[in-house]
């Protein structure tokens, strides 16, 4: 069968597998096992235990449970409604009003996780149930928090820049140096269209409970203390090399009990719900991460990923068009492959077309993060989509549909990075 064929088999197979029920870890892995079933010699079963326990066994892997605990116990004590009473006197002029709130939490947690998905589920943790609260509605709050919770990925520190730079011999200092300004800028945009869905949708949005004077604003703002201190000591423990990302996790969690027990709403019975539901959220996160190692694995064996690539390659592009073609390419493999190995598996073939046509590796590189994360929230198999659906229950295909102007708006960004290249280059050339 042609590489078309077997594209084909495999997609058919994902939706006839997930419009079943089947659970979407389970779902990526029996794709994964058709296709080497199928079209590869290497034994399925064997290749399936390996992949799954390298994916479980992963120190790295080990900080996503942990954020998520910590956005546990954010939000089953008082810290997440402090967060919001101290950021809503400053947001509530703003069209959209605590809407905006998804977008900083990210922003800010961004710094601190390095992940889509963890940034994803901690922010949604805390910021869902209180908009619920308030009464704004969930598919813009559920959209947004899609969106925004992809900004783990392009503000450092970012794994997949990590990958990127090692894989492409690219420094990884100026690749974080040059992911600062496209995050800010696309967070920024996020933020515009809130403020523009709210200022065509006023009557969705609730009235602010009261108008407050900056002094009182000021006076407010001191409930975001304790929210600052903790982001302050796993961003200050990474960034002065007292400990790497997973350790400053563990520091997060501490800190997020401390500061719950000084409050006073930390007891025996927040303890071990906390505990519990990010032990269900992360298994949940966990199954999905093995079926996508797993298939990964199997489009390696296949060799799809090879040929796409090569294929892309042979077309004789211009540079504006390659870019095109490029974007298209990374987003529809992001319907089978976790980000890293979206990178790890096609810049061999990528990187030298890449070069010929003249593309500054560093602007590549940024490039390549906004296009990932793009796959983060495209259906099929955007790893964003799971994680929502795993916390709200909402239908896949309900989440994609609020989530699809926040993937149109990182398209403008792609555009923007096109025609302005200033903007991931401008900071790493005065380093």
């Amino acid at each position: 069968m042609n590489d078309i064929a077997v594209t084909t088999l495999l997609i058919v197979s994902l939706f006839l597998l997930l419009g079943s029920g089947v659970w979407i870890g389970l779902t990526l892995a029996g794709v994964a096992w058709i296709g080497m079933q199928l079209f590869s010699s290497r034994p399925a079963g064997d290749a399936m235990a390996v992949t799954v326990w390298g994916s479980a066994s992963s120190w790295t892997l080990t900080a996503l449970p942990l954020f998520i605990w910590m956005g546990e116990i954010l939000f089953r004590t008082k810290l997440s409604e402090s967060m919001f009473r101290g950021l809503a006197p400053w947001v509530s002029r703003l069209p959209g009003r605590l809407l905006h709130t998804n977008v900083i939490g990210c922003t800010i947690f961004a710094a601190v996780s390095g992940s889509s998905a963890a940034t994803c589920a901690t922010i949604g943790k805390m910021t869902l149930p209180e908009l619920g609260k308030r009464g704004y509605p969930e598919d813009i709050t559920i959209g947004s928090l899609a969106g925004a919770g992809t900004l783990g990925l392009l503000i450092p520190p970012s794994i997949i820049m990590i990958v990127y730079g090692v894989t492409a011999d690219v420094s990884i200092a100026k690749l974080f140096v040059a992911g600062i300004i496209p995050g800010i800028l696309l967070a920024a945009l996020f933020s515009g269209y809130l403020a523009v869905w709210a200022a065509v949708n006023k009557q969705r949005v609730p009235v602010p409970d009261q108008v407050l004077t900056f002094t009182q604003k000021l006076h407010e703002s001191r409930h975001l203390i304790p929210v600052v201190l903790l982001i302050g000591a796993v961003l200050g423990s990474i960034y002065t090399g007292v400990a790497t990302a997973t350790e400053a996790a563990a520091v997060g969690v501490v800190g997020a009990l401390v500061l719950s027990a000084l409050q006073g709403s930390l007891n025996w019975g927040t303890f071990r719900e906390s505990l519990m539901g990010a032990t269900r959220l992360y298994c949940m996160i966990a199954l999905i991460l093995a079926g996508a190692a797993f298939l990964t694995l199997a489009m390696g064996y296949i060799g799809l990923p090879r040929h796409l690539a090569e294929f892309v390659r042979g077309l004789g592009l211009s540079p504006f068009m390659l870019m095109i073609a490029l974007s298209i390419f990374y987003i529809i493999l992001g319907c089978f492959l976790d980000g890293i190995s979206m990178v790890v598996l096609t810049m061999g073939v990528i990187l030298p077309t890449v070069q010929a046509a003249g593309f500054d590796l560093v602007w590549f590189g940024i490039f390549i993060v906004i296009v990932v994360e793009m796959a983060q929230i495209t259906p099929p198999v955007g790893f964003n989509l799971f994680v929502l659906q795993g916390m709200t229950g909402k239908e896949i295909t309900w989440i994609a549909r609020v989530t699809a102007p926040f993937f149109f708006l990182m398209c403008a960004m792609v555009l923007l990075l096109w025609f302005v290249p200033q903007i991931a280059t401008w900071l790493p050339a005065r380093m």
